[in-house]
């Protein structure tokens, strides 16, 4: 039987660190932006540290992680065991779905049955999304989409059904199109657990004491967004791809919440599960190794 095996390191001391420059980089979405708030914007300093930030969307970040490009990097949670030689989870920063996640969409009311059998946009093969979806739906045809293109070509009959995240999730029926199926949903009642979606690695290569200062700062950047509510969505707004600002307000509530600082311990048993049930299901090669920092 395939299991999951789990390290957590303690917080250390950070005063003695000379000025390190930490390279970060997460989507261009109005959740993560939220998220990075504190430290994009300098509300959040950390002595001997300094943040530049590169965005990407999610799917790049994947494939930029196996090559150990940055420091500090948002991924999908089915990328990790392809980049754990590299990188270690850190304990803050998860976007995870409590009942509701990437939805299959489509022009028509197809059964969850039916979908199984159509060609579905994907925004990666790496993503948690696509992960999720072949457990729903093993050997399902499916095809990569850059994610902001599916629904526009989904309406345009290129395909029949399409597999969306981000902001879609909240604006798809703008555009006449029907939900088939929540993954989220699914996921939690086959599990039980949330849908643990995206996270954040830091690189193993800076070392214990260091990746433990920076995922302090991360940290503190998530709490201090969740403290500053107003400030820190009014920022955001920004990359709110067509969103407007109620509507942005609950789709980072979504995501970054009381369980973006700590996933808690049903939290992190989601992602061993899901990847877990990766590795049994023959989605994902390797046995992950989950190590957690912070």
């Amino acid at each position: 039987m395939t299991t999951v095996s789990e390290t957590t390191h303690a917080p250390v001391d950070d005063s003695s660190f000379q000025l390190r420059e930490i390279s970060v980089a997460h989507s261009p979405d109005s959740d993560d932006a939220f998220m990075f708030y504190g430290l994009a914007t300098h509300k959040v300093r950390t002595a001997g540290l300094r943040f530049t930030h590169t965005l990407c969307d999610i799917e790049t970040l994947n494939q930029k992680a196996r090559e150990g490009v940055y420091d500090v990097t948002a991924i999908s949670f089915h990328a990790y065991p392809y980049i754990q030689d590299k990188y270690a989870l850190m304990a803050c920063g998860g976007s995870v779905g409590e009942g509701y996640g990437p939805m299959v969409v489509s022009p028509r009311p197809f059964t969850a049955n039916e979908i199984k059998t159509k060609r579905i946009a994907v925004p990666g093969m790496l993503t948690t999304a696509y992960l999720a979806l072949h457990l729903f739906a093993p050997g399902v045809e499916t095809e990569v989409v850059p994610f902001d293109q599916i629904i526009p070509q989904v309406l345009e009959g290129k395909y029949e059904a399409g597999l969306i995240i981000h902001e879609g999730q909240l604006t798809y029926d703008k555009s006449g199109l029907h939900r088939v199926v929540d993954l989220g949903r699914w996921w939690q009642k086959v599990t039980g657990l949330p849908l643990p979606l995206g996270g954040n690695a830091i690189r193993r290569a800076l070392g214990p004491q260091l990746t433990a200062a920076v995922t302090q700062a991360l940290r503190e950047s998530i709490q201090y967004a969740l403290d500053h509510r107003e400030e820190a969505l009014s920022y955001a707004m920004q990359f709110a791809r067509d969103l407007d600002s109620q509507s942005a307000d609950k789709f980072v509530g979504m995501y970054v919440n009381e369980r973006t600082l700590d996933y808690g311990a049903d939290g992190r048993e989601a992602v061993r599960r899901l990847l877990d049930m990766g590795h049994k299901a023959g989605i994902i090669a390797s046995e992950a190794r989950l190590d957690w920092v912070g």
